[in-house]
């Protein structure tokens, strides 16, 4: 599977009201690895940005003045996207600036060039109901070392939301054992058949029931008592 981390950053945050994208960053995985393929582009917005912006990512102005216009840079940047499975923290951000760079090139909107969108915030929030989910707060709580990241940046982030994906998602991975390098003509996978094995049951110790309940009792709080297990 082919997967694209991306990230922008732009001159505000309201697309219809005429910001505009000034960096993309995208990084390229295949099979859950990392290929070493990037893309990173700056764009001259034709505006400047707002001095909120510009406290977030630092980029100035003048620093864009001769850079391509998203015209000049959309086909080199459709291209690399293209047929991918999108991965984008707070994706309906992103997708709303993309869109709207493509809607003023008359080009359909970004979901016609891709696979699909999966928006990590909102896995984020599932896996972890009333905790804060910036790509920050994911970091620290995954371990994945952001110490690099004073000002956002666009391929810094895509490649910071990479690790933090691949964490968040470990879980998922399918008991595969290869017998041969995936990549080589020919290369065969066995699957492990568990029903072959006596899995011990393991209970939870005190302490462990405690910090469960802990975590039942946080996710009742965020959805205002809604639980079923309350209930029953």
């Amino acid at each position: 599977m082919r997967q694209i981390f991306l990230d922008t950053e732009t001159t505000g945050l309201f697309p219809d009201q005429g910001d505009r994208v000034i960096e993309i960053g995208c990084v390229e995985l295949v099979n859950r690895k990392l290929t070493g393929k990037t893309l990173h582009l700056y764009l001259n917005p034709e505006r400047e940005s707002h001095e909120e912006a510009l406290r977030i990512h630092g980029i100035s102005n003048e620093f864009l003045l001769d850079k391509p216009k998203f015209e000049a840079a959309a086909e080199e940047f459709l291209a690399f996207v293209s047929d991918a499975e999108l991965i984008i923290h707070n994706a309906p951000f992103d997708l709303g600036f993309l869109n709207k760079e493509l809607s003023l090139l008359g080009r359909p909107p970004l979901k016609d060039y891709v696979n699909s969108v999966v928006d990590t915030l909102a896995m984020a929030k599932e896996m972890f109901p009333g905790k804060r989910n910036s790509l920050d707060a994911l970091c620290a709580r995954l371990e994945v070392d952001n110490s690099g990241r004073t000002l956002h940046g666009a391929l810094l982030d895509a490649e910071l939301l990479a690790d933090v994906y691949i964490n968040l998602t470990r879980g998922q991975d399918m008991l595969i054992m290869d017998s041969a390098d995936t990549d080589t003509p020919g290369a065969q996978k066995s699957h492990v058949d568990l029903s072959s094995f006596d899995l011990p049951i393991v209970y939870a110790n005190s302490q462990e029931a405690a910090a469960h309940e802990i975590v039942m009792s946080e996710i009742d709080k965020s959805s205002k008592g809604k639980t079923v297990w309350r209930t029953l």
